[in-house]
């Protein structure tokens, strides 16, 4: 939502105005609260054309047809004036997302899903031709999506089935690519309630592929396929949902079934009164959640109706946190972690002393024994190290040990893991955890004990709102590597459009990664693309790299899993295509090159990470001699990807806390702000911490730093590590800067080409 401008009204027909929700060529639509409370979209026509009778005849007729319509998959009329100066027309607010918006940030739907949809969309429908009118505008973007079930919106073309269209002979009236064969033949009177049939056939059929059934491009094209040739509906592999389909898209009328005839034929159950939104995947769920909880926070909106004086908000409620602290109100059963220990600086697990005799401890959160095995093990060695090093000064004002748990790349262990970390006490901060899912389980727990959390390894581009700003992403996103993506890929004289395929397989990895990519290319370049999503499982990827062809992509971005990226590697090399090809670091696995084989030659990749020795088996970057020959001599290997980052974090935390400690012995005078050693071999432009609640923040009788006061100490620091710079962003305390690193596939194995280039301006 926008802020309203100084032209905007301030109230409209006894609506308050909050914000733009959007404006096109003939009006603005706004958010307005009721006096009640109630929230509403209102459309304003613009004064330009509520002069011209003709708009406002449809406008009234469009008033007409949306009052008429009772249905709960349909949204309401709250309230209307077609006739005063400024004409509107408010409807019940809706915060969620539009159909086309989910399938585009999320892929295809599954079948259930798309069930449910037609199933509630087909008695929308049977109320809308139930009231004598046809919609003729039924497609994704008229569709929104919310827990309980989707809305059909925008009556704004909608006429009675009898009457004459006000609109010129041969005028085509709808969206190409979702209007039915006898309304794209621009003969509009003849299309009536069999033609919304044939678009909502159009429209399952997106939702279940992620694309419209007669494909994208010109319009006459578009036209000509609607009119002449079969819909494509590969990737619908249900046999009832693709039956189904096909007589929803008959080019003949009268051979289509009814709306009111879907709904008997779809057995799917629909969503219970509770609000549930299990009929979708978890990650529509979470956008739903997401949209809601953006547009219905309403910032400062009170403020312009109470004028009583403020009263200060209440503390953060921690209930929760100290049930448990207090009483161990949740009992954890042998097993629940596969993975506890704790030890100190040296290998065989002594601890030596600090001369206060302090001993506090770095906690790891990893999949030491799930998916991501590989990179939880690296990250814990690289924590080890970091402490290791710390243990080693002689003059260390405390000891720190290590203790770990793992929770499996599991979500619901994830959460027991982090509640076991905040009721420890000597816990000062965690590293981790691996996962992206595993990281946004976790997050309410440790945000409510104000324990500072730094993952290096889970990228998503948003998390839940927190409280105490707790939790640091101390890697680029995914819509951050999408730059040096883009940058690498499209700035180069040879390439003018990229093909994007998106594979559902890789996930929230995969959707994210490459719907950034699409969405930052005509922003950085003057490149376009062509994207193109394909469901989970999709084995044979040869047509779709034949689309992306076939569409002149002359540069490949693969976002997705290694088994998917090698079946793309495979399908890419049975065609003439010679571009650069490129995929994301999830895909940058032994997998990958074992499945693709030769076709896994010239591949490249964006990664987070940097190659400190052991992911090329080359030298690694500048800097790191000693991490290496650390490494190798504790763990007998070489470092593995996200073992230095992890190291360069723990010594972040390592070097505040002694910050901190510093500054109580000294009496409380914090650093001066010059660079100054740090525990783990990088440099520091000190901090000053503040912040806090007393029991988070006040140091402890044996001068343990409180939660809140290292929290504030990270979120202003600046460290230099082996890996990258860190330094994190005041209001999301995500990562500074889009530093990536370089790979190619090369012989069979991985080979470091160096950090990714930058643009030059």
């Amino acid at each position: 939502m926008d802020a309203l401008r100084p032209g905007d009204p301030a109230r409209i027909g006894g609506h308050r105005l909050l914000g733009r929700l959007g404006a096109g060529g003939m009006g603005v639509v706004y958010l307005g609260r009721t006096e009640a409370g109630a929230l509403a979209a209102i459309k304003v026509i613009l004064p330009e054309y509520a002069g011209d009778e003709d708009f406002r005849t449809r406008f009234r007729r469009e008033t007409e047809a949306a009052r008429r319509v009772d249905s709960p998959w349909a949204v309401p009329v709250t309230g209307a004036d077609t006739e005063s100066e400024t004409p509107w027309l408010a409807t019940e607010f809706v915060p969620g997302p539009t159909l086309s918006e989910v399938v585009a940030r999320c892929g295809p739907l599954p079948t259930r899903s798309v069930h449910v949809l037609g199933r509630l969309l087909s008695r929308a429908l049977t109320a809308v031709h139930g009231a004598g009118l046809v919609h003729r505008d039924v497609k994704p973007g008229n569709v929104l999506l919310t827990a309980d079930g989707p809305r059909l919106i925008d009556f704004g073309i909608a006429r009675a089935a009898e009457a004459t269209a006000l609109t010129a002979t041969g005028l085509v009236v709808g969206t190409p690519g979702f209007l039915p064969p006898e309304q794209a033949t621009g003969a509009g009177a003849g299309a009536g309630p069999e033609g919304d049939v044939f678009s909502l056939g159009c429209l399952l059929a997106y939702a279940a592929t992620g694309r419209p059934p007669f494909g994208s491009g010109a319009v006459d094209a578009l036209l000509y396929r609607t009119v002449h040739d079969e819909p494509d509906l590969a990737g619908v592999d249900d046999p009832a949902l693709r039956a189904l389909l096909g007589e929803c898209l008959a080019k003949d009328p009268a051979a289509r079934p009814a709306a009111a005839d879907l709904d008997t034929r779809i057995a799917e159950d629909v969503p219970g009164d509770g609000g549930s939104a299990d009929w979708l995947p978890e990650d529509v769920a979470r956008m739903i959640a997401e949209r809601s909880a953006a547009m219905l926070a309403l910032p400062d909106i009170e403020a312009t109706v109470n004028t009583s004086a403020t009263t200060p908000a209440p503390a953060p409620a921690r209930r929760r946190f100290l049930t448990l602290a207090a009483g161990g109100a949740v009992a954890l059963g042998a097993g629940t972690f596969a993975a506890v220990r704790l030890i100190g600086d040296e290998p065989d697990g002594r601890s030596g002393a600090s001369p206060a005799g302090r001993r506090w401890v770095i906690g790891v959160h990893a999949d030491l024994t799930g998916a991501q095995k590989a990179a939880g093990r690296a990250q814990e060695r690289g924590v080890r190290l970091a402490v290791d090093r710390f243990n080693s000064r002689t003059d260390k004002p405390f000891t720190l040990a290590v203790k770990v748990l793992d929770d499996g790349g599991d979500p619901a262990r994830s959460v027991r893991v982090a509640e076991e970390f905040a009721r420890d006490r000597d816990v000062l901060a965690v590293i981790g955890p691996t996962g992206d899912a595993a990281t946004g389980a976790a997050l309410p727990a440790y945000d409510e004990a104000v324990l500072p959390l730094l993952t290096v390894s889970s990228l998503q581009i948003s998390y839940p709102a927190r409280v105490n700003a707790a939790f640091f992403q101390a890697s680029p996103s995914y819509a951050a590597l999408s730059m040096p993506i883009v940058n690498r890929l499209l700035l180069r004289p040879d390439v003018e459009r990229l093909g994007v395929l998106i594979d559902r397989s890789g996930g929230q990895a995969a959707y994210q990664a490459g719907y950034a990519t699409n969405l930052m290319t005509p922003s950085l370049t003057t490149g376009t693309t062509h994207p193109r999503v394909v469901p989970a499982g999709t084995s044979d990827l040869g047509p779709v790299i034949a689309d992306l062809l076939g569409h002149r992509s002359d540069a490949l971005f693969y976002a997705g899993d290694a088994a998917g990226g090698a079946r793309a590697a495979r399908a890419l090399a049975a065609t003439p295509f010679k571009g650069p090809s490129m995929a994301q670091h999830t895909a940058m696995r032994p997998e990958f090159l074992e499945r693709a084989g030769e076709t896994a030659e010239g591949w490249e990749f964006i990664a987070p990470f940097t190659d400190a020795g052991g992911v090329s088996g080359e030298p690694g970057v500048p800097g790191a001699a000693d991490f290496v020959t650390a490494h190798r001599k504790r763990f007998g290997a070489a470092p593995a990807a996200w073992s230095a980052e992890a190291y360069d974090v723990t010594g972040l935390v390592a070097q505040e806390v002694a910050a901190l400690v510093g500054s109580a012995t000294k009496g409380g005078a914090g650093p001066t702000g010059s660079p100054t050693a740090t525990p783990s071999g990088g440099t520091s432009s000190g901090s000053t911490p503040s912040g806090g609640t007393p029991s988070a923040g006040t140091p402890s009788a044996d001068g343990r730093p409180g939660r809140a006061a290292l929290v504030a100490a990270i979120a202003a620091s600046r460290y230099e590590g082996i890996s990258r710079t860190y330094a994190f962003d005041e209001e999301r305390q995500q990562l500074v800067g889009q530093e990536a690193h370089l790979y190619r596939a090369e012989g069979g194995r991985y080979r470091y080409l160096g950090p990714a280039p930058k643009p030059k301006s």
